[in-house]
Parts: structure tokens; C-alpha cells; sequence
């Protein structure tokens, strides 16, 4: 779950942002455009669509081409806003409509989308009690029919739980994971959500900080030392958990790269939560991360056994809350946040690989700003950017486009929803 001002602080919100806000600004460059000409990313489209505030989006293409988004309001207004929601465009992203989840979408925070090639959806969220500041249930959700019906299955209904994610194989198995306080738990359907398997524990200790799925069927869990919503931090647990026979047996091994992983409200720690793992199309594993010298991205051949790793960014400020999807061999997309405050961004960019990480080609956007604000704690309330999250999520549409989609949080202008982006390299 995520705190109104998209940091995931249980308290002192406010000297948390201020903290952030101290970091010096500085612009950001990719290690191979250094020099002038350089290849970029170019922004090709911007629609706003007001609604609902959706903040942590989930975004998928379905094979008819429709896009959907989802994302979950403010769960901490007074009353408490509505339900997680999900909207579909059929026209590229131009427009949007609210698809109607029926009456047992009964879960307002974390979400989680993924399709089928057969066009099954399938959406995982959570429900979270605001005045406890834990999570209560996991649920997902499966729609045949490219959203017209949903059919939904409690999978979880303990304390703590918390940070579903979604993820489907090549030959239609999705599987679904998350944490409480006794560790992440994984469960998979193959008759497209009419039965779930009995939850099995990835790692009995540690947060569910991503999943990705291979094509040949291997799956990968991020596990990281915070977990259960931030209530509990357990030191040393930084993993990379890889299954080659979809979920059965496990593998684990610690994450490549180095982090300043801290409990909640540590100051002067870096915000992580979400720490993403992609498999491309030759089964080669990445983990992307920030820390304070740049943006960093490993791979490995090996089902993360060995990892290479490589600095894709140079940045001079704060860096945080990366996210990353890949396609075809070597093909990856990535976003991240910079600065804090007046200076908050987000960037993108995509990475071409070829045979050797050590020689990446990074195609970059200018620096980005979304429309997300909140009122900070200070005497006056003053409103501060938030960044509405802990990632910005970006997927590869079939038209080798890249979209990504970001909260819209405006409540003095009365704003409230997402922006559809989609990039090409220039």
C-alpha cells in the first residue's frame, strides 16, 4: 500500500519530503550520449483522462489491441475514496471508459494487470485498512471476454497481507504472488482462474518487491527486506528467488548491485519498494536499480546465478522507484523518478543491448513532470509534488511504441486521473 504522498512513510511524512528536497538538482545523461546528436526518446502522444485518482497504474495491451489501465485513489480521505478501478481504450489510448468489475471487486489499493495470449485478463489488488495501516485480503480478478464479466477469488485473508503482482506464461499459466508477515506466497491457475493452487512460500521472510515470468515458462521473485506494508524490515533478505519449473522448486540467490535498503522513515535512505525484474525473448534475466551514483541494470544467463551489471545512467541527485519490461532479445524499457519537491521527475528511456551489456544503447526522454501534488504536513499545507506511487509503469505496445502512465492528483483543480504517454526513438 501507499501513503498519501506516494512515499512509503507510516509517519514523519513530511521531514521524509522535506529530506528528499535537499538533494542538490542536477540533470541526467545516459553513459552512451555523452555526445552531442545523441539518440532519444520522443514523446508522441499525451491524453489526460479525468476520473478517478490512479495511482500506482497497471497497464496491458490485449491482443484485439485494446489498452487497460488500472489504478486505486486516496485510501487515506475521510471518507475513504472509491474502489481499485480499471479503464479501457479502444482506440490507441485516445479515449477511455471505466469498465464495470461487478460487485466482488472488493479491494481499494495495490493492483496488478496481465494478459493471456488467448486474451484472458487477469487483475490482482488489495484491500487495506487505513486506520491499522495494514493490509486485510488479496484478491484477483478474470475476465474471458476482454472485460465484459469478471469472475473473483479471495486468494489471501490474513494480517499483513500486502503488494500483489500478476504475471502470465507463454502457454496461458498466471501466476500471482505477495507478502505478510511470514514472507511472500506464490499460487498459479492453468485453467484460467476457475481454480488457484494452494499458497507455497517463496521465502518465509521479506516483501514481494516484484514478478516476472520467462518464455520458457521460468518465473522470478523479487524479494526484498521490507515487507507486510512497511510494518516489518528484515535485515540481510535482498533476493532474486527463480523457479525453472513454474513455481514448483526455487531458487534463490542475492540480488546483484548494491543498495542502502533501511526501515521505514530512515533518514537519509533511498526510497525503494519496488525493485523489478524482466525476462526477455532468449530467456536472459534483468533487475534494474538507483542508488546514489546512477541507474543500473544486470542481466544474467543463468536464471540469476551470475549476474554482469551496468551503469545505464549517470545522474547527480537522488534517484529512485525503477521499474522495468523487456521484449524481444535485449530490448528493455525503463522509468524511474529523480529529485524531490519543485525538481521532481520521471524519465524513460529504452535500452538496446545487442550481444553485450557493457556497451548498452540508451534512448532517453527529456525529464518529465506528472500532475501529482499533495498538502504537505507543514502549518500552511503547502502542496508538494508527490510522486502518487513507488514506480511509473511502462509497457511495449505491439506497434514498437512505449507507453507509460501516470497519476494525475489535483484536487485543488479539481484533476483527478491518469495521463497516457507512448514514446518512439527518435
Amino acid at each position: 500500500m501507499t501513503p498519501l504522498n506516494g512515499l512509503r512513510c507510516r509517519g514523519g511524512r513530511a521531514a521524509f519530503v522535506a529530506l528528499l528536497c535537499m538533494w542538490p538538482v542536477a540533470s541526467a545523461f545516459s553513459l552512451s550520449d555523452r555526445r552531442p546528436g545523441s539518440p532519444e526518446l520522443v514523446q508522441l502522444q499525451r491524453i489526460d483522462y479525468l476520473d478517478q485518482i490512479a495511482r500506482e497504474p497497471s497497464i496491458v495491451e490485449h491482443p484485439t489491441g485494446a489498452l487497460f489501465v488500472t489504478g486505486y485513489a486516496n485510501i487515506f480521505a475521510t471518507p475513504p475514496q472509491t474502489l481499485a478501478q480499471l479503464w479501457k481504450s479502444s482506440d490507441h489510448g485516445a479515449t477511455w471508459v471505466r469498465v464495470d468489475l461487478g460487485p466482488d471487486a472488493v479491494a481499494q489499493s495495490d493492483v496488478s494487470l496481465a494478459v493471456a495470449p488467448d486474451g484472458t485478463i487477469y487483475f490482482a489488488t488489495m484491500q487495506f485498512d487505513a486506520k491499522a495501516m495494514e493490509g486485510v485480503h488479496i484478491v484477483v480478478g478474470v475476465s474471458k471476454d476482454a472485460g465484459s464479466s469478471w469472475h473473483w477469488t479471495v486468494l489471501s485473508k490474513k494480517r499483513y497481507d500486502d503488494r500483489p503482482w500478476v504475471a502470465v506464461a507463454p502457454d496461458g499459466t498466471a501466476h500471482v504472488i505477495w507478502n505478510d508477515d511470514s514472507g511472500v506466497y506464490h499460487v498459479v491457475t492453468h485453467d484460467r482462474g476457475e481454480t488457484w493452487s494452494k499458497p507455497d512460500i517463496v521465502n518465509p521472510a521479506g516483501g514481494s518487491s516484484h514478478l516476472a515470468v520467462g518464455p520458457n515458462g521460468e518465473v522470478a521473485v523479487r524479494i526484498a527486506p521490507v515487507s507486510a506494508s512497511g510494518n516489518i524490515y528484515t535485515e540481510g533478505v535482498d533476493l532474486i528467488a527463480v523457479s525453472p519449473d513454474g513455481g514448483k522448486t526455487w531458487q534463490k540467490h542475492l540480488a546483484p548491485g548494491e543498495r542502502d535498503w533501511a526501515p521505514m522513515d530512515t533518514p537519509g535512505a533511498t526510497p525503494r519498494w519496488v525493485e523489478p525484474l524482466a525476462w526477455d525473448s532468449q530467456g536472459s534475466l534483468y533487475s534494474l536499480w538507483t542508488n546514489f551514483k546512477g541507474v543500473w541494470l544486470a542481466q544474467s544467463s543463468d536464471r540469476g546465478a551470475t549476474w554482469k551489471q551496468q551503469k545505464i545512467v549517470e545522474i547527480e541527485e537522488l534517484s529512485y522507484y525503477p521499474f522495468l519490461v523487456a521484449r524481444g532479445p535485449g530490448e528493455l524499457a525503463a522509468t524511474w523518478f529523480s529529485g524531490a519537491g519543485s525538481s521532481l521527475r520521471w524519465h524513460v528511456c529504452e535500452i538496446e543491448l545487442g550481444t553485450d551489456i557493457s556497451h548498452p544503447r540508451v534512448f532517453q526522454s527529456a525529464a518529465l513532470q506528472s500532475e501529482s501534488w499533495f498538502a504537505s504536513e507543514e502549518p500552511d499545507h503547502a502542496l508538494v509534488r508527490t510522486t502518487a506511487g513507488e514506480y511509473v509503469t511502462t509497457i511495449f505496445l505491439r506497434d514498437g511504441t512505449i507507453a507509460v502512465v501516470t497519476p494525475i492528483q489535483n484536487a485543488k483543480e479539481k484533476r483527478l486521473g491518469f495521463t497516457f504517454w507512448r514514446f518512439k526513438r527518435n
